[in-house]
């Protein structure tokens, strides 16, 4: 049995590899410059352009580019009318601005327990937490692989309620072939450089429903418009009048950022196919291992996987989470956790959510980790993680 390098022995690998990491290529970098030598950079066309490669690639109707997935949410929660006194479903094993949304808008974020299998919100759980007061659900894409869609739709339709689908970590997969983006009333995206594409930072929100298309461009544009349709005081003396109509937000991206958005989206595909290998790879890897317990998909599911987690059967090792993750690290392949409850958070303790509500996801946090997943990994850095793995499940088996 090879000694741990937590324990004096030698590390799987001399550098150290991180879960997630941007793919940036030299065609990327030269959109970004012609941008920058461009009469716009601000508030020009690479953002119409990105919209509309936005619309294409989904199949929405509509697209809003945003600042960063958090204004997406928010812009969302906005347009769906969540104000004082609504409450809003979704899960907590996600980051926590899928219920800050809620919070940004007076709302309330009520967390539904996520499927021990699929790690996504459970469409039964959603139904059991439904009030007179339940205005929308942000459903969560969870590591890249669609929600319920079906299900959840069918919840919202009986309830009257608003169907956001937050996918952050989901934008080349697809259900029952459609692409997401397409699929829920809102879509919202995150172009954070460990997602599947890139604009340094940057979102987008889609939509098939013209009356939302109207208001998410209101509020991320600090609730100013130049159509003299939707003024009340037209028409106007010249091209140089505006109103602010309702109360918006300075959410808007710049040129460069989408320059390099709409660059990302021509290689998509690649980057998609590139972790669909690596995910394969693991799932042929681990799945033989009673010690490792591999997250499971959907039949209605393509899956272009944001994050690859493990979750660890801790009755079968000697070690804690934390032990395992130091362990992983010391070999040189970095783990993180995605993601704490989000209701286990001081400020939500304070509001007066507790620790209990949804039992399955706190089990499922308290043994998982996410290894490397991104389309730099090279075959050799697979191999590595794999040999991490399988090297510190030998040190602590029963």
């Amino acid at each position: 049995m090879e000694k741990l390098a937590i324990k004096g022995g030698y590390p799987v690998r001399s550098g150290k590899i991180y879960y997630g990491r941007q793919c940036i290529e030299e065609d990327d970098i030269k959109a970004v410059e012609e941008t920058l030598r461009s009469d716009f950079i601000t508030c020009g066309p690479k953002v119409d352009e990105m919209e509309r490669a936005l619309c294409e690639y989904t199949g929405a109707k509509y697209a809003v580019a945003v600042c960063n997935g958090t204004a997406a949410l928010h812009c969302a929660c906005i347009a769906a009318g969540i104000g004082p006194g609504d409450e809003v479903i979704t899960t907590p094993l996600t980051f926590a601005a899928s219920a800050n949304c809620a919070l940004y808008c007076g709302g309330k974020p009520v967390f539904a327990d996520i499927d021990p299998e699929t790690y996504n919100i459970d469409p039964e759980s959603i139904r059991a937490h439904i009030t007179e007061r339940t205005k929308a659900v942000v459903a969560v894409d969870f590591t890249g692989q669609p929600v319920q869609h079906e299900a959840i739709r069918a919840i919202c339709d009986e309830y009257h309620l608003i169907f956001i689908e937050d996918a952050a970590h989901s934008i080349a997969s697809k259900y029952n072939g459609q692409r997401v983006g397409s699929l829920a009333d809102m879509t919202c995206f995150s172009f954070h450089p460990v997602k599947t594409i890139t604009g340094g930072e940057g979102g987008a929100i889609t939509t098939n429903d013209e009356a939302l298309y109207k208001k998410l461009v209101l509020a991320h544009t600090h609730g100013i418009t130049h159509d003299e349709a939707q003024m009340e005081d037209a028409p106007h003396e010249g091209i140089w009048c505006y109103e602010q109509i309702a109360l918006g937000y300075n959410y808007r991206i710049t040129d460069f950022q989408a320059a390099l958005i709409v660059s990302q989206l021509g290689k998509i595909e690649r980057f998609a196919q590139r972790r669909k290998e690596i995910v394969a790879r693991y799932n042929e890897a681990f799945s033989q291992m009673p010690e490792i317990i591999i997250q499971k998909e959907i039949p209605q599911a393509d899956t272009c996987r944001h994050l690859y987690i493990i979750q660890l059967d801790l009755d079968k090792l000697t070690c804690t989470r934390r032990e395992f993750f130091d362990a992983m690290s010391a070999e040189n392949i970095q783990p993180q956790i995605h993601y704490v409850p989000v209701y286990w958070f001081p400020y939500y303790r304070h509001m007066g959510y507790e620790k209990g509500l949804c039992p399955v996801a706190e089990h499922i946090y308290s043994r998982i980790m996410s290894i490397p997943l991104y389309p730099l990994l090279t075959d050799k850095d697979v191999e590595d993680v794999i040999h991490a793995v399988k090297k510190v499940v030998a040190n602590y088996r029963k």
